[in-house]
């Protein structure tokens, strides 16, 4: 007979949060919100590139190591990388809009408090997957004022992973927003406009939760208001390629195409680490 407190699931995700050190940047009714840091403290370089990653789920349940991975790898490559908690509905009885506003104000607080992290808070890159893409391409196509000196959650680049970029009424996901309109308003696909940051997007030709075909028309409109939009498509691919459980081979190449496009944005520092 199999114990009941096996507890597997729990122990792999402690396993993977081993070497982060934890903070609490928010605190709600159930508790507080964290983020897992991963730093290689070995490189004291004053101010480094930073990447956040924000897990799928589409803001129903938490996920917080399926980027762990992905985590260490680029903090190998010089990057301080953050496994960012925001509120679920299984958790929170909250939506979309309350989990976006928690990736912006954690950004925010990320900038206001860059030095205290050794942050760059000029190379912040928001990494997302499905309802985490979401989450990232909310920050980053947030309209600036331009006369307000506060820090504003507009990251420097942003990519997503089997991204939902349509929550418009009619889509899977409207249901999950607090009216219709408020559905739309927030739709990636109706918050396209010029100067927002480079984007690429990695998806599976098989998707069949968010379609490969609604993310093909976010990069024709967003490169018709000239903006860098790229779109890296993997053949016989699901929504879950890039897990790092579900099949080894994609999940390496999946981190090798971010990893090609970070380089040639200029964000991976220019000295050897062995991978």
């Amino acid at each position: 007979m199999f114990s009941s407190n096996l507890n597997i699931g729990a122990n792999r995700d402690r396993e993977l949060l081993h070497s982060a050190e934890t903070f609490c940047y928010k605190e709600t009714e159930h508790g507080p919100l964290l983020i897992h840091v991963y730093d290689d403290k070995l490189d004291d370089s004053p101010e480094k590139p930073t990447i956040l990653f924000f897990h799928g789920g589409f803001c129903d349940v938490p996920a917080i190591t399926q980027f762990a991975t992905q985590a260490l790898h680029f903090m190998k490559l010089g990057f301080i990388c953050l496994l960012a908690e925001t509120r679920v509905s299984s958790k929170h009885q909250s939506s979309p809009v309350d989990s976006a506003e928690d990736a912006k104000e954690l950004i925010i607080g990320l900038k206001k408090n860059a030095e205290q992290f050794g942050i760059d808070r000029e190379k912040i890159i928001l990494v997302g997957a499905a309802g985490g893409a979401f989450l990232a391409l909310q920050a980053a196509m947030q309209k600036i004022n331009t006369k307000d000196q506060a820090p504003h959650p507009v990251p420097a680049a942003v990519i997503a992973l089997s991204a939902i970029v349509n929550t418009c009424p009619g889509s899977d996901y409207a249901r999950k927003f607090p009216n219709s309109s408020t559905a739309k308003r927030h739709s990636p696909s109706k918050l396209i406009r010029k100067k927002l940051p480079p984007m690429l997007f990695l998806h599976g030709k098989n998707d069949r939760i968010a379609p490969l075909a609604e993310v093909i028309s976010f990069r024709r409109w967003m490169r018709w208001k000239r903006n860098r939009c790229e779109v890296v498509e993997y053949e016989a691919a699901d929504h879950r390629f890039f897990n790092f459980n579900m099949n080894q081979v994609l999940h390496d190449v999946a981190i090798k195409d971010m990893e090609i496009f970070l380089r040639q944005l200029g964000f991976i520092p220019n000295k050897d680490h062995d991978i």
